[in-house]
Protein backbone atom coordinates (compact mmCIF):
# COMPACT_ATOMS: atom_id res chain seq x y z
CA UNK A 1 0.00 0.00 0.00
CA UNK A 2 2.97 2.64 0.64
CA UNK A 3 4.27 1.61 -2.77
CA UNK A 4 0.79 2.36 -4.38
CA UNK A 5 0.45 5.97 -2.38
CA UNK A 6 4.16 6.76 -3.68
CA UNK A 7 3.02 6.13 -6.92
CA UNK A 8 -0.20 8.25 -6.54
CA UNK A 9 2.28 11.10 -5.16
CA UNK A 10 5.17 10.53 -7.91
CA UNK A 11 3.54 13.21 -10.63
CA UNK A 12 3.37 15.76 -8.25
CA UNK A 13 6.70 15.28 -6.81
CA UNK A 14 8.12 15.62 -10.32
CA UNK A 15 6.63 18.78 -10.80
CA UNK A 16 8.14 20.01 -7.91
CA UNK A 17 12.08 18.60 -8.00
CA UNK A 18 11.71 19.65 -11.47
CA UNK A 19 10.28 22.96 -10.91
CA UNK A 20 11.33 26.20 -12.51
CA UNK A 21 12.16 27.68 -8.97
CA UNK A 22 15.73 26.54 -8.60
CA UNK A 23 16.81 27.92 -11.73
CA UNK A 24 16.03 31.06 -10.89
CA UNK A 25 18.00 31.25 -7.49
CA UNK A 26 21.17 32.49 -8.88
CA UNK A 27 22.25 35.07 -6.09
CA UNK A 28 22.10 35.90 -2.47
CA UNK A 29 19.34 38.15 -2.82
CA UNK A 30 17.45 35.67 -4.62
CA UNK A 31 17.95 33.09 -1.96
CA UNK A 32 17.22 35.66 0.18
CA UNK A 33 13.64 36.09 -1.10
CA UNK A 34 13.04 32.38 -0.99
CA UNK A 35 14.07 31.97 2.24
CA UNK A 36 11.68 34.19 3.85
CA UNK A 37 8.91 32.70 2.83
CA UNK A 38 10.54 28.95 3.22
CA UNK A 39 11.14 29.89 7.27
CA UNK A 40 7.13 29.60 7.48
CA UNK A 41 7.23 26.09 6.06
CA UNK A 42 10.38 25.49 8.55
CA UNK A 43 8.61 26.93 11.45
CA UNK A 44 4.98 25.13 10.58
CA UNK A 45 6.58 21.57 10.23
CA UNK A 46 7.06 21.39 14.45
CA UNK A 47 3.76 21.61 14.79
CA UNK A 48 3.18 18.51 12.65
CA UNK A 49 5.97 16.55 14.48
CA UNK A 50 4.36 17.67 17.92
CA UNK A 51 0.92 16.56 17.35
CA UNK A 52 2.09 13.43 16.63
CA UNK A 53 4.57 13.02 19.34
CA UNK A 54 1.76 14.65 21.81
CA UNK A 55 -0.62 11.50 20.25
CA UNK A 56 1.54 8.63 20.39
CA UNK A 57 3.66 8.90 23.42
CA UNK A 58 2.88 10.52 27.10
CA UNK A 59 3.45 14.03 27.93
CA UNK A 60 1.01 14.51 30.52
CA UNK A 61 1.33 13.39 34.27
CA UNK A 62 0.69 10.93 35.67
CA UNK A 63 2.69 9.11 33.37
CA UNK A 64 1.82 5.94 31.44
CA UNK A 65 2.91 4.06 28.59
CA UNK A 66 1.57 4.65 24.96
CA UNK A 67 -0.79 3.13 23.58
CA UNK A 68 1.62 1.73 20.56
CA UNK A 69 5.19 1.57 21.81
CA UNK A 70 6.64 1.12 18.13
CA UNK A 71 5.07 4.44 17.13
CA UNK A 72 5.96 6.16 20.16
CA UNK A 73 9.54 5.20 19.44
CA UNK A 74 9.45 6.18 16.12
CA UNK A 75 8.08 9.54 16.58
CA UNK A 76 10.60 10.13 19.70
CA UNK A 77 13.35 9.49 17.71
CA UNK A 78 12.39 12.13 14.67
CA UNK A 79 11.53 14.59 17.52
CA UNK A 80 15.10 13.99 18.89
CA UNK A 81 16.36 15.10 16.01
CA UNK A 82 14.24 17.73 14.46
CA UNK A 83 14.26 19.63 18.19
CA UNK A 84 17.70 19.61 19.61
CA UNK A 85 19.58 18.57 16.33
CA UNK A 86 23.51 19.98 16.48
CA UNK A 87 24.15 23.47 14.38
CA UNK A 88 27.43 23.57 12.20
CA UNK A 89 29.14 25.25 14.99
CA UNK A 90 27.74 21.75 17.42
CA UNK A 91 25.80 23.74 19.26
CA UNK A 92 22.20 21.84 20.13
CA UNK A 93 19.30 23.42 18.37
CA UNK A 94 16.24 23.06 16.82
CA UNK A 95 16.06 23.08 13.03
CA UNK A 96 14.27 26.16 12.84
CA UNK A 97 16.63 28.04 14.91
CA UNK A 98 19.24 26.71 12.68
CA UNK A 99 17.31 28.02 9.38
CA UNK A 100 16.47 31.34 11.40
CA UNK A 101 20.30 31.87 12.00
CA UNK A 102 21.42 30.98 8.52
CA UNK A 103 18.53 33.45 7.40
CA UNK A 104 20.14 36.38 9.92
CA UNK A 105 23.69 35.23 8.14
CA UNK A 106 22.96 35.57 5.00
CA UNK A 107 21.28 39.18 5.97
CA UNK A 108 17.62 38.65 5.82
CA UNK A 109 15.70 41.05 7.24
CA UNK A 110 13.98 39.02 9.63
CA UNK A 111 11.98 41.68 12.03
CA UNK A 112 8.58 41.28 9.79
CA UNK A 113 8.45 37.10 10.70
CA UNK A 114 9.42 37.81 14.30
CA UNK A 115 6.26 39.87 14.91
CA UNK A 116 4.27 37.30 13.48
CA UNK A 117 5.77 34.39 15.01
CA UNK A 118 5.07 35.58 18.42
CA UNK A 119 1.40 36.30 17.51
CA UNK A 120 1.25 33.51 15.64
CA UNK A 121 2.42 31.27 19.07
CA UNK A 122 0.70 33.37 21.82
CA UNK A 123 -2.87 33.23 19.51
CA UNK A 124 -5.50 31.23 21.21
CA UNK A 125 -7.19 30.90 17.50
CA UNK A 126 -4.42 30.16 14.97
CA UNK A 127 -6.72 29.73 11.83
CA UNK A 128 -8.40 33.30 11.94
CA UNK A 129 -4.51 34.83 13.18
CA UNK A 130 -2.98 33.58 9.85
CA UNK A 131 -5.95 35.03 8.15
CA UNK A 132 -5.12 38.52 10.11
CA UNK A 133 -1.09 38.27 9.41
CA UNK A 134 0.42 40.35 7.01
CA UNK A 135 1.30 37.13 4.50
CA UNK A 136 1.74 35.89 0.96
CA UNK A 137 -1.56 34.60 0.06
CA UNK A 138 0.33 31.17 -0.97
CA UNK A 139 2.33 31.02 3.00
CA UNK A 140 -0.63 32.36 4.58
CA UNK A 141 -2.79 29.18 2.67
CA UNK A 142 0.26 26.80 3.33
CA UNK A 143 0.05 27.37 6.84
CA UNK A 144 -3.76 27.43 7.13
CA UNK A 145 -4.11 24.15 5.46
CA UNK A 146 -0.98 22.59 8.26
CA UNK A 147 -3.37 23.19 10.95
CA UNK A 148 -6.60 22.18 9.53
CA UNK A 149 -4.77 18.92 9.10
CA UNK A 150 -3.57 19.22 12.68
CA UNK A 151 -6.91 20.25 14.23
CA UNK A 152 -8.74 17.06 12.27
CA UNK A 153 -7.25 15.02 14.24
CA UNK A 154 -6.89 11.92 12.21
CA UNK A 155 -3.44 10.74 12.72
CA UNK A 156 -2.84 8.87 9.75
CA UNK A 157 -3.68 11.96 7.39
CA UNK A 158 -1.21 14.30 9.69
CA UNK A 159 1.54 11.73 9.48
CA UNK A 160 1.00 11.28 5.67
CA UNK A 161 1.50 15.30 5.12
CA UNK A 162 4.50 14.82 7.59
CA UNK A 163 5.76 12.00 5.49
CA UNK A 164 5.26 13.07 2.12
CA UNK A 165 4.57 16.93 2.04
CA UNK A 166 7.52 18.26 3.98
CA UNK A 167 11.21 17.91 3.94
CA UNK A 168 12.19 15.70 1.42
CA UNK A 169 11.48 17.86 -1.27
CA UNK A 170 14.82 20.17 -1.44
CA UNK A 171 17.24 18.55 -4.28
CA UNK A 172 20.40 18.28 -4.07
CA UNK A 173 21.11 20.69 -6.54
CA UNK A 174 19.50 23.19 -4.36
CA UNK A 175 23.04 22.44 -2.26
CA UNK A 176 24.92 22.84 -5.48
CA UNK A 177 23.84 26.36 -6.17
CA UNK A 178 24.45 27.34 -2.86
CA UNK A 179 27.85 26.17 -3.29
CA UNK A 180 28.60 28.39 -6.04
CA UNK A 181 26.72 31.39 -4.24
CA UNK A 182 29.19 31.14 -1.57
CA UNK A 183 32.10 31.53 -4.22
CA UNK A 184 31.22 34.43 -5.61
CA UNK A 185 29.34 36.29 -2.78
CA UNK A 186 31.45 37.66 0.14
CA UNK A 187 28.42 36.59 2.98
CA UNK A 188 28.13 33.70 4.99
CA UNK A 189 26.31 30.69 3.26
CA UNK A 190 27.50 28.06 5.87
CA UNK A 191 24.65 27.71 8.14
CA UNK A 192 22.12 27.51 5.24
CA UNK A 193 24.63 24.97 3.17
CA UNK A 194 24.67 22.99 6.69
CA UNK A 195 21.12 23.50 6.85
CA UNK A 196 19.70 22.03 3.51
CA UNK A 197 22.80 19.08 3.56
CA UNK A 198 21.54 18.52 7.19
CA UNK A 199 18.21 17.95 6.09
CA UNK A 200 19.43 15.66 3.13
CA UNK A 201 21.10 13.18 5.68
CA UNK A 202 18.82 13.14 8.43
CA UNK A 203 15.63 12.47 6.19
CA UNK A 204 17.22 10.20 3.79
CA UNK A 205 19.31 8.50 6.52
CA UNK A 206 17.21 8.07 9.75
CA UNK A 207 13.46 10.25 9.30
CA UNK A 208 12.11 9.15 5.88
CA UNK A 209 12.04 5.08 6.56
CA UNK A 210 11.11 5.78 10.10
CA UNK A 211 8.29 8.16 8.97
CA UNK A 212 7.39 5.38 6.08
CA UNK A 213 6.89 2.91 8.84
CA UNK A 214 4.98 5.35 10.75
CA UNK A 215 2.15 6.03 8.05
CA UNK A 216 1.96 1.65 7.08
CA UNK A 217 1.40 1.43 11.30
CA UNK A 218 -1.38 4.20 11.71
CA UNK A 219 -3.00 3.18 8.11
CA UNK A 220 -2.55 -0.55 8.97
CA UNK A 221 -4.99 -2.91 6.55
CA UNK A 222 -7.74 0.17 6.48
CA UNK A 223 -8.23 1.24 2.47
CA UNK A 224 -10.10 3.76 3.75
CA UNK A 225 -7.57 5.15 5.89
CA UNK A 226 -4.82 5.01 3.01
CA UNK A 227 -7.15 6.68 0.81
CA UNK A 228 -7.67 9.70 3.09
CA UNK A 229 -3.70 10.08 3.68
CA UNK A 230 -2.89 9.88 -0.31
CA UNK A 231 -5.38 12.67 -0.68
CA UNK A 232 -4.27 14.85 2.63
CA UNK A 233 -0.20 13.95 0.76
CA UNK A 234 -1.80 15.48 -2.46
CA UNK A 235 -3.13 18.02 -0.77
CA UNK A 236 0.01 18.81 1.06
CA UNK A 237 2.35 18.71 -2.52
CA UNK A 238 -0.30 20.95 -4.26
CA UNK A 239 0.07 23.58 -1.36
CA UNK A 240 3.87 23.28 -1.91
CA UNK A 241 3.63 23.44 -5.56
CA UNK A 242 1.45 26.84 -5.18
CA UNK A 243 4.19 27.97 -2.61
CA UNK A 244 6.80 27.35 -5.20
CA UNK A 245 4.72 29.17 -7.96
CA UNK A 246 4.48 32.33 -5.90
CA UNK A 247 8.34 32.67 -5.10
CA UNK A 248 9.05 32.02 -8.58
CA UNK A 249 6.82 34.76 -9.67
CA UNK A 250 8.15 37.28 -7.45
CA UNK A 251 11.44 36.60 -7.86
CA UNK A 252 10.93 36.60 -12.21
CA UNK A 253 9.58 40.37 -10.93
CA UNK A 254 12.10 40.63 -8.85
CA UNK A 255 9.53 42.54 -6.59
CA UNK A 256 9.88 42.84 -2.79
CA UNK A 257 8.97 39.75 -0.36
CA UNK A 258 5.93 41.44 0.52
Amino acid sequence: MINELERNLSPLKKQLTEHPLYEKIKTIEDLKLFTSHHIYAVWDFMSLVKKLQLTLTCTALPWRPAAHPELGRLINEIVWGEETDLDYEGRPLSHFEMYLNAMEALGVDTTLFHSNYQRLIHSSDILAEIESLVLPEAVADFLKFTFETIQSDQLHCIAAVFTFGREDLIPDLFIAMIKNMGQKDAVNTQPILYYFERHIEVDGDEHGPLALKMVELLCGNDPKKWEEATEAAKKALEKRLALWNAISTQLSAKSPVY
